[in-house]
């Protein structure tokens, strides 16, 4: 199969590119990425020499060249974003710019040039904010404890996850009046390596291992999903082939934690002392509690996580540790 991959040389799509030509050997990648400050070609370590992978850098809004790209291949999978909503909030015009417009030219051009399939990568962001309960109530016998469906209605509550919204209702929309086949998928939160040092995750980790103070929002009990990378990677391939055309699949990680909780895992995992933690001023909007409901995906995908976040965390941490030369000349802010 010949693909388009955007923003595959940011996290996930560098990691969705090497899953691609490891378990899809046939397939035919053409990676177009704008190597903003968080998509690198060191993320891309061992799959540029690949006659199989052909990268181009590019910016998603720039219609010439992704008609010139799209031309003659069979699906997108569209990764490009802007993903951070610290930064988002800072400055929302360049994730209204990519987040929206540049999906609008992707879909124009998949459209004109007959694509097959076109796969919207979003998250559970969209949909707002659970409920919040107490963290130490059992995980999933108490009926109030809601997830996201994809039949959720969206309310995205930050720049970031508004754009995103609006890029997944235009994606459907081009389906429903012009017949594209869209698939939209949303993860919930990601980790694995290679992760820019701007997330929950590899932020603390970079911090605790320069013995710096983890500044954690509020009082660190937000919630969050955490599923692996590889296993979100699992589930883009699944409803790029097997997904029905028109439909939204959620994927989590059937991990749910407080950030508290992630923190002192990560400082156990490295050895290092709890006091590290920093309790700072929470950032406005800052929604109390995701967590997808990803029985849709197993029911239509056969798909369902396979990490375990006990084990997956510390080699990640582990990761970090071990390859300080990837993270140590990037800019590392404050806010997670």
């Amino acid at each position: 199969m010949r693909l388009l991959v955007t923003g595959g040389a940011g996290f996930i799509g560098s990691n969705l590119v090497a899953y691609l030509l490891r378990e899809r050997p046939e397939s035919r990648i053409v990676n177009l990425d704008l190597l903003t400050y968080a998509g690198s070609l060191a993320n891309l370590e061992g799959v540029l020499g690949d006659p199989r992978h052909s990268f181009v850098q590019g910016d998603i809004c720039d219609g010439s060249l992704v008609r010139s790209l799209m031309a003659g291949q069979d699906a997108v999978l569209h990764l490009a974003a802007e993903s951070h909503v610290d930064r988002s909030i800072r400055e929302a015009a360049p994730f209204i710019r990519t987040n929206v417009l540049g999906t609008h030219v992707l879909l124009d051009a998949a459209l004109e040039a007959g694509i097959r399939r076109f796969v919207q990568v979003s998250t559970d962001e969209v949909y707002g904010e659970l409920p919040w309960l107490d963290p130490a109530s059992p995980k999933g016998s108490d009926p109030r404890r809601p997830r996201f469906t994809e039949a959720t209605p969206l309310a995205p509550r930050s720049p970031y996850s508004a754009s995103k919204a609006a890029g997944d209702l235009l994606a459907m929309a081009y389906h429903h009046t012009h017949g594209l086949d869209v698939v939209v998928v949303r993860g919930s939160n990601n980790y694995g390596p290679r992760q820019y040092p701007e997330k929950l995750i590899p932020l603390m980790t970079t911090y605790a291992l320069q013995n710096r103070p983890l500044p954690l929002y509020g009082d660190g009990l937000h919630v969050r999903d955490w599923m692996h990378v590889e296993d979100f990677c699992r589930g883009i391939l699944a409803a790029l082939e097997r997904g029905r055309p028109g439909e939204v699949y959620n994927f989590g990680g059937g991990s749910e934690r407080t950030n508290l909780q992630v923190v002192r895992a990560i400082l156990q995992a490295l050895g290092k002392p709890a006091e590290l933690v920093t309790f700072v001023a929470d950032r406005p909007g800052h929604d109390r509690r995701y967590a997808v409901d990803f029985s849709k995906a197993e029911r239509e995908l056969g798909w369902r996580p396979w990490a375990v976040f006990e084990e997956e965390l510390p080699r990640t941490v582990a990761w970090y540790a071990e390859n300080r030369g990837w993270w140590e000349q990037r800019v590392i802010p404050r806010d997670e």
